[in-house]
């Protein structure tokens, strides 16, 4: 933590959003180092304390730390922050890819630059979270990565762009046999599919998503194209677009009504300053447009075979977890002799294949609750000397320029 941002860097930092733990700020200075990131700042329950923090010289748990033995600066993290960062870099990273990963880095921050920011975001924040929860003034550090919404040192007044975020979901059904009689509608049904049902019966929304992850994560460019139009049309918190770094379709923090004849038109009339098309067909552009780029990036593939390291089903890992931990398990209790035999083979593996088991449903679980960032700029002419992606609009004759990347959650 060579840099220390203090006070005076404070007014550089604009409030972006937040979620239930975290401030995000994005960077409008002219610092080289800072040019192109987002930050985030841990926050805290106004009804904690303030005065005091855990000192535990590990963030994890005893069993997470043999879970996770073999990543050395993981088990030895004091902070579930620093924790989640390290396991992105040295687990997550590998896996996707680092063109696809930004783990971020730490930088010390003074107490002067929190009191600052807090001053300065806190009539953009809504009243709510305001009311809830306050900058976590007992951190010494922010994590800053790299903002997926905007290109790198790119001048937006020259050069400006599209971004959108995509939240993919689990791209396949499980075929493990361990999945019993009582649940194997989970081989038939996707996971989303039966949440958008529990959440349609609880009232949650009005109308079930027509989007299928199964498409998304297909790999054939027609059936890509329908996932994308799916998202559009019932947005809720799975799809949202940034032009230039600020949001102009989908909702902050919670879900999106879905997308009616108002909502819609204000989109296609937000797009016709980067997107070419007559009337009412800007929109079908740009969602050919995001098709075309997940489709080429190869970022889906990657990410499906992440997902799939997760062969087992919880129904099994769940066996293998009480075999690492040393504990009766309490599965196999309310099970008869016959559906026992089932699940003998996961509790007569040998200690290192039950770790492997627990830690690849862990990585595979990370990766199915991750976000797609997929960023685009017009640009000239197809350059494969770029050191960006390029992809080529049929429908406008518009070359652009995009990337990607993915943010994990915690």
């Amino acid at each position: 933590m060579e840099v220390i941002l203090k006070e005076k860097e404070a007014g550089d930092w604009v409030y972006r959003g937040e979620g239930a733990a975290n401030l995000v700020l994005s960077y409008i200075g002219s610092s080289p180092t800072f040019i192109g990131k987002v930050m985030r700042i841990r926050k805290a329950s106004r009804n904690d304390s303030l005065t005091e923090i855990s000192t535990s010289p590990s963030a994890l748990t005893a069993q997470e730390r043999y879970l996770w033995k073999d990543v050395d600066e993981l088990i030895s993290s004091p902070d579930n922050e620093i924790a989640s960062q390290l396991f992105v870099l040295h687990v997550m990273k590998p896996l996707l890819g680092s063109k696809f990963v930004d783990a971020g880095m730490h930088v010390q921050v003074t107490r002067g630059f929190f009191e600052l920011v807090e001053k300065n975001v806190i009539l953009q924040r809504p009243a709510w979270r305001v009311d809830t929860a306050q900058v976590d003034m007992r951190c010494d550090y922010v994590l800053v990565m790299s903002d997926h919404s905007l290109f790198d040192h790119g001048n937006l007044e020259s050069s400006p762009c599209i971004s959108v975020e995509i939240k993919p979901k689990c791209g396949f059904l499980p075929v493990s046999r361990f999945v019993s009689e009582e649940t194997a509608i989970k081989k038939r049904v996707t996971r989303f599919e039966m949440h958008q049902a529990l959440k349609l019966n609880q009232g949650e929304i009005s109308l079930p998503s027509e989007y299928n992850p199964l498409d998304l994560f297909s790999g054939s460019k027609e059936r890509i194209h329908k996932a994308i139009k799916d998202l559009f049309t019932t947005p809720q918190n799975n799809f949202r677009v940034f032009m230039n770094g600020s949001l102009i379709f989908g909702g902050l923090g919670g879900g999106a009504e879905d997308t009616n004849l108002c909502i819609a038109k204000a989109f296609e009339g937000a797009l016709k300053s980067i997107v070419q098309g007559d009337d009412g067909l800007c929109t079908e552009n740009f969602l050919t447009l995001v098709a075309e780029a997940a489709h080429n990036s190869g970022v889906l593939d990657r990410l499906l075979e992440v997902q799939k390291l997760d062969d087992v089903d919880i129904e099994g890992a769940i066996h293998a977890y009480y075999d690492i931990t040393h504990q009766q398990c309490m599965v196999c209790t309310e099970l008869n002799k016959d559906q026992m035999k089932t699940y003998a083979p996961l509790h007569s593996a040998s200690l290192d294949e039950s770790l492997k088991i627990v830690k690849d449903y862990l990585i595979a679980a990370t990766s199915k609750d991750c976000s797609l960032m997929i960023c685009f700029r017009p640009g000239k002419e197809v350059n494969l000397g770029s050191a960006w992606n390029n992809v080529y609009l049929e429908s406008t004759k518009q070359t652009f320029d995009f990337k990607v990347g993915t943010a994990l959650h915690f």
